[in-house]
């Protein structure tokens, strides 16, 4: 039996970006849309692409990804297409679900490459999906899209974590820093505190997009430890951010990560080890505001510093993400099948809840989604609490 069916197509849906020159400023009004910044200032700040060329690396790693994941699927007997959907640039998500609705499919199982639940990375994704099967009319009738469950709790996203941090932390050691003398950051993009407050599942205490990263880095440490044979407690970790953006007014997630590696620089610390746990693969983020901006800062701050690997195509994260995607089939097909989770927290679900992954807490917008419910609109947000910060630190 096809361990996919009754699936027609794998949609996986990513933010995207340019592939060349002419492309970066009509990618960025894209990206920035409704925020009413001006092409002065998007082109102010388009010179992290111009270092590359123009091109963003998510393409070619989002090109890699699929073909990892055409391969496990077919070694499990898997008949199951995979095509590529972006928010941002082509292929856009809308031209994708046309290329599969031509070509007959009518149950679409969508796999987002962003490994935490919040706005921009889950419930964001299910209205572009929405939208476009409106912008579909009558050749979307009959044509559904479900999702596959959050993937930050998957053991192949643990373990190829577990592998790409230590062997960062024995590159260190070949320049003669041991472990207990290097502070490890679990860099993730940052977010709005607005979107933080209203991220994960509210039926579902301790689910936001913080905590996510907390309940990840409480197993992935001990592991790493376990795999470079030191005593556990002997690494320090904390969470760190990138990629802010915005209006300087508006608040964001902290600490940035410049700013840590100056902290930790006052605090004595010599050596650091990035880990970008946040993303997936070595995307803009990852390979401008770490390899770059970052390493930059840690250099002029003299302190030894160096990235581990994005989880990108490691076997066992691929293998993982195979599982989930079998895991909702099985589901589709009436079945309960087992829910491999590598964290107490238990697995994610598989549909979200009406209340979930908002872009504001308490605010319901009533946008269409698929994959789940959507609550009808609320008007106004309640009034916020304070925002604390929280840290993984041991």
């Amino acid at each position: 039996m096809n361990p996919a069916h009754p699936y027609d197509a794998l949609l996986l849906v990513s933010y995207g970006g340019p592939n060349g020159p002419e492309d970066v400023l009509p990618f960025m009004r894209n990206a920035t849309r409704g925020k009413g910044i001006p092409d002065e200032r998007l082109l102010e700040v388009s010179g992290h692409y111009a270092r590359f060329g123009g091109v963003s690396p998510i393409n070619a790693c989002n090109e890699r990804l699929i073909e990892a994941l055409r391969a496990e699927l077919a070694a499990r007997g898997a008949e199951l297409p995979v095509v590529l959907g972006n928010r941002n640039w082509h292929p856009f998500i809308s031209e994708a679900l046309a290329e599969l609705v031509a070509s007959g499919a009518k149950r679409i199982l969508m796999l987002p490459t962003s490994a935490y639940a919040s706005y921009s990375g889950c419930r964001q994704y299910r209205e572009d999906v929405a939208a476009a099967l409106a912008g579909l009319g009558e050749d979307a009738d009959g044509v559904t899209v479900d999702k596959t469950r959050t993937f930050y709790d998957s053991p192949g996203f643990l373990q190829a974590q577990v592998d790409r941090i230590a062997t960062a932390y024995r590159r260190l050691e070949e320049q003669g820093r041991k472990a207990e003398e290097t502070r490890l950051l679990l860099v993730t993009h940052s977010i709005p505190v607005a979107m933080q407050e209203g991220s994960g599942d509210p039926e579902r205490p301790g689910s936001d997009y913080i905590a996510q990263h907390l309940a990840l880095a409480e197993v992935l440490v001990p592991r790493v430890e376990d795999a470079l044979g030191v005593e556990r407690g002997i690494i320090r970790a904390e969470l760190a951010y990138c990629s802010r953006s915005g209006p300087p007014q508006a608040r964001w997630l902290e600490p940035d990560v410049n700013d840590r590696l100056a902290e930790l620089k006052d605090e004595g610390v010599a050596s650091v080890c990035c880990a970008p746990i946040g993303f997936v693969s070595d995307h803009m983020e990852v390979v401008y505001d770490l390899d770059t901006e970052a390493a930059e800062t840690a250099e002029g701050l003299g302190i030894d510093y160096v990235r581990a690997g994005t989880a990108g195509t490691h076997p066992a994260l691929i293998a993982s993400l195979v599982d989930l995607v079998c895991e909702r089939a099985a589901r589709a097909r009436g079945e309960d099948p087992e829910r491999p989770c590598a964290l107490e927290s238990g697995p994610w679900h598989e549909e979200c809840g009406p209340h979930s992954c908002r872009m504001i807490a308490g605010l319901d917008t009533g946008i269409p989604v698929v994959a789940g419910p959507a609550a009808p609109k609320n008007g106004e947000p309640p009034p916020r609490h304070p925002h604390r910060a929280r840290e993984a630190q041991r």
